[in-house]
């Protein structure tokens, strides 16, 4: 009950704190798919180039969330943006870009060549064939990258709290220093939630971008 009636009694504040956290992910996510789906476009033309970029996010995606927003402080500090919301946006789409690139990548790879020859037999430019005939096949398989990347990030930006990005992450981190269960739980409580409302959001919005034959299969 404790936990419930300080839900209540700062519900106003909880909305606050969402909607930092929605938009420290949603433009990170936004930037990464800008930069990502391209980039897994381009990476197709070349085995090796595939293999050194997604070894390189690979090792990225390792890196402790805390480590790398303690690295882009004194770096960003010399634009006087060391903490807030720049790095936490920074940090966010460094992490989305690998599930992005590799789903893109993945899925334009193991594209039937039937189609592309079919295509390419209509008289089809490569940029058409793209946009035309790859992509759409592909949208399911980017989108699914792309809500690893959300549901992955929620979690991350709960962190970015320590370096004053504000978010969801504000009630934990002062759940654990002043021992209150209450902030604790809500913080958790929220964070999970939106994840959950996040993915089945973005569920939706993937079938809809699916093209109708492929969602009949």
């Amino acid at each position: 009950m404790d936990i419930l009636n300080y839900i209540i009694d700062n519900w106003g504040l909880i909305a606050t704190r969402t909607g930092e956290h929605v938009a420290i992910v949603g433009v990170a996510v936004a930037l990464a798919i800008a930069t990502g789906v391209p980039i897994g476009v381009a990476i197709t033309q070349n085995r090796r180039v595939a293999d050194a970029v997604l070894y390189v996010a690979s090792i990225m995606i390792t890196i402790p969330s805390i480590a790398l927003f303690g690295m882009m402080i004194p770096v960003l500090s010399l634009i006087g943006h060391g903490i807030g919301y720049l790095p936490a946006v920074i940090a966010v789409l460094l992490y989305s870009q690998l599930p992005i690139i590799r789903n893109t990548y993945a899925s334009l790879s193991n594209i039937d060549p039937a189609l592309r020859e079919a295509a390419r037999g209509m008289g089809l430019t490569r940029m058409q064939r793209l946009c035309e005939v790859e992509l759409p096949i592909a949208v399911p398989v980017i989108m699914a990258g792309v809500r690893v990347a959300v549901v992955m990030n929620i979690g991350v930006t709960a962190i970015a709290t320590y370096i004053g990005a504000g978010g969801l992450g504000a009630f934990i981190a002062r759940g654990i220093s002043q021992t209150d269960p209450r902030q604790l739980v809500t913080g958790a409580l929220a964070v999970s939630i939106l994840a959950v409302v996040a993915d089945l959001a973005l569920l939706g919005l993937q079938k809809r971008l699916t093209s109708p034959g492929l969602r009949k299969r």
